[in-house]
């Protein structure tokens, strides 16, 4: 499967909670890490236990993916009953049909205030 084709269906799986099929498309040994919190996430169960234990409440919307050889980037929008909406932008390494690693910068939306001096040039989104 291509690499697109192949964080297309993680992100699918992902928001089916298809935690076995997720896994399918998960290197036994994939590394992802979240910067943003200073995480490191190894191994295929740590992965799947992280996100299957989620507090409950969270839709995936795939805004885009962007292909470029082995590496997939990703945008999402993940909107949640309770802790509000959240973007992340992944970078997945995909080989062989599994992801193999990744990295993630999740923010929530509007959480990261602009300062007064650009006011001038921007306008709110």
């Amino acid at each position: 499967m291509e690499p697109s084709k192949v964080v297309q269906e993680f992100w699918d799986r992902m928001q089916a909670r298809d935690w076995k099929g997720l896994g399918e498309l998960l290197a036994e040994d994939v590394v992802v890490e979240w910067p943003v919190s200073g995480e490191r996430i190894e191994g295929r169960g740590n992965f799947l236990s992280v996100n299957s234990e989620y507090p409950e409440g969270w839709a995936i919307k795939v805004l885009r993916l962007l292909p470029t050889g082995d590496v997939v980037v990703s945008e999402v929008e993940v909107p949640h009953e309770t802790m509000g909406v959240h973007r992340v932008v992944s970078f997945w390494t995909v080989r062989a049909g599994k992801i193999v690693d990744g990295r993630e910068y999740w923010t929530e939306l509007g959480s990261d205030p602009s300062p007064q001096w650009r006011a001038a040039y921007v306008r709110r989104m």
